[in-house]
């Protein structure tokens, strides 16, 4: 029997969430849509210049984490955060939604990480990331028996930026693929796949990851090509099974010469994008590791990011057990 369903890894990140118009993103040099990496003294200049804002815990794999448990799955996540305010926070509310969180967190210094995200009318968000604490997360934080014991880990390309992550990644994979488990990856953002292309590649082509999720544009990226098809084509041949979502156009899956197209949730409106993929990558994965079929797996991660994008922050609010039982998923 397998202990948890997913575990998942990734950047503890706290999300302060504010809106603003596009002139503010001219003015302050923020690139719209992307995942912009700040040193301390920017996150200081950014959080002095925003509006009323709303602290939500976050971290792309953190979303994911808690998605699952609100699904009625078994999850567990490692990340790193500092005895500090906002870890208190991250560390109470992964806790909160049911996920095992057990990463020893740093006395301190650098503190836990946070994101300046800034949503525009659009529901577009613009993350500025001060990774903190994040960087030293490393292999000393590598549980065995969670690596060992979950039937799929799931780590984010982010982690990618912090050297130690990579080290820490490649051993619970290790674990993993040892204990007959399977290992998934997001690839997070386009501008983190046009830094990391051959690595990400590499991981795919050397079985290390097992299971890709990505959007249209990051799988664009990936293969530098401007044709989602051809992008497509090349994915099938790289990994046994790739999610990819195009937004309001829902989501392609394969695996192998199998194609599932897979409808969007209708929306009453868009408020903020901000964890539309984790949730996603949630339902997917809580479908999975329950059996299910990839049609299942793709209209639960479906449901799960079309309640997301309805509400500010990144994480349920909603039970997505229920949920899923009312849209006869479950």
């Amino acid at each position: 029997m397998s202990q948890y369903d997913v575990l998942c890894i990734g950047n503890a990140i706290v999300d302060i969430i504010a809106q603003c118009d596009e002139a503010f993103l001219t003015d302050n040099g923020i690139i719209k849509g992307a995942m912009n990496l700040i040193d301390a003294e920017r996150a200081e200049l950014l959080y002095s210049r925003m509006g009323p804002a709303i602290e939500a815990s976050g971290g792309s794999a953190g979303n994911t984490a808690a998605g699952i448990a609100s699904f009625g799955g078994r999850s567990a996540y490692f990340g790193k955060v500092s005895r500090d305010h906002l870890g208190d926070i991250f560390t109470h509310d992964i806790h909160a939604h049911g996920v095992a969180f057990d990463t020893k967190p740093l006395d301190g210094t650098p503190p836990t990480a946070r994101s300046m995200i800034f949503v525009t009318p659009d529901g577009e968000r613009s993350m500025n990331t001060y990774l903190g604490a994040c960087v030293e997360l490393g292999p000393d934080d590598v549980e065995a028996d969670k690596a060992s014991g979950a039937k799929v880990t799931y780590f984010e390309g982010y982690l990618w930026d912090p050297p130690l992550a990579k080290e820490a990644i490649r051993m619970t994979a290790a674990h993993a693929h040892a204990a007959g488990r399977e290992v998934s990856m997001t690839l997070s953002d386009s501008f983190c796949v046009d830094r990391y292309r051959a690595e990400f590649l590499e991981l795919m082509r050397s079985g290390t990851v097992d299971i890709v999720f990505a959007n249209s544009h990051e799988i664009k990226s990936l293969y530098e090509t401007s044709s989602f098809d051809e992008a497509l084509a090349q994915i099938r041949k790289d990994c046994k099974i790739a999610a990819v979502t195009r937004s309001e156009k829902g989501s392609v899956i394969v695996r192998g010469d199998e194609t599932v197209v897979i409808q969007a949730t209708e929306i009453r409106e868009l408020v903020d994008t901000t964890g539309a993929g984790d949730l996603y990558a949630a339902g997917f994965l809580f479908g999975y590791t329950q059996g299910r079929s990839l049609k299942d797996c793709g209209d639960l991660g479906s449901l799960a990011a079309g309640l997301v994008i309805q509400q500010i922050g990144p994480r349920p609010r909603q039970n997505l057990k229920r949920e899923a039982e009312q849209a006869g998923l479950l």
